[in-house]
């Protein structure tokens, strides 16, 4: 069974979906949806100061500000992020509203399908969770998500972020002490430029996961330097989850 839109894609996939031992999920993004978690603290706080802001135009100075070279782990960056956008977007440049920005992460919700595809999917898989965030943070993404991770993987536990290769080096390692290689991994991915080229550059299988399908821009997401086609590519968790079921019917 082809993925969703393959014949759009130009896609040729040579595994099928019951093959594969394990699935390697970023999380952020993916499961999680940060964008909303952004912009709906951001929103507190311009209400709290008497005015507004436009959630697109903030998720656009958030990926300038994110990606620069004093950046810290996430989310522990986003204070330094706050205090550097707060002024374009006519927003006091507190300390404190940096930091409840960071501490929205705790709060931030899982998208309506992630938990139950994950659900369904860890039922026939050995799921494994790649988040750029730090662990702290993670622990409360888990949690929301119904702790469906087999192993997890976090910036404090590789010491790197992705696209960096060391990180996924490191998963690889694990998949090779449990008796099985990368050619046994799916990983499943809504970046572009943190999972879906640097997968393709390591000779992983993947799957996007088009969060924005349906909106303009990588919002939040840094723009790759160039697109990767996907081996398969669905618009939602759900999606996933529903193919593996046909496959295995």
């Amino acid at each position: 069974m082809l993925p969703l839109g393959a014949e759009h894609w130009g896609i040729h996939v040579s595994k099928s979906l019951p093959e594969f031992k394990y699935m390697t999920f970023d999380v952020v993004g993916t499961l999680i949806d940060f964008e909303s978690g952004l912009k709906t603290c951001i929103g507190h706080i311009a209400a709290e100061a008497g005015t507004t802001v436009d959630g697109e135009q903030a998720l656009t100075l958030y990926r300038a500000a994110r990606y620069a070279e004093d950046a810290n782990l996430f989310p522990d960056d986003l204070v330094r992020v706050y205090l550097a956008i707060a002024p374009k977007l006519g927003l006091p440049t507190e300390q404190k509203y940096g930091e409840q920005l960071r501490d929205s992460a705790k709060g931030w919700k899982g998208f309506a399908d992630s938990a139950a595809a994950l659900a369904s999917l860890a039922k026939d898989y050995r799921l494994v969770a790649m988040t750029n965030a730090r662990r702290w943070a993670f622990d409360f993404f888990e949690k929301e998500l119904g702790n469906p991770f087999y192993a997890a993987f976090t910036a404090d536990d590789t010491g790197t972020e992705k696209p960096d290769p060391a990180f996924f080096e490191k998963v690889f390692a694990y998949v090779v002490s449990q008796g099985h290689s990368k050619d046994d991994i799916l990983h499943v991915a809504q970046s572009q430029y943190h999972d879906i080229g640097i997968s393709r550059k390591l000779g992983l299988t993947n799957c996007w996961i088009e969060r924005r399908h349906a909106e303009k821009g990588y919002g939040g997401t840094i723009e790759p330097a160039e697109f990767t086609k996907p081996d398969y590519h669905f618009t939602s968790m759900a999606g996933l989850a529903d193919a593996v079921a046909a496959a295995r019917a």
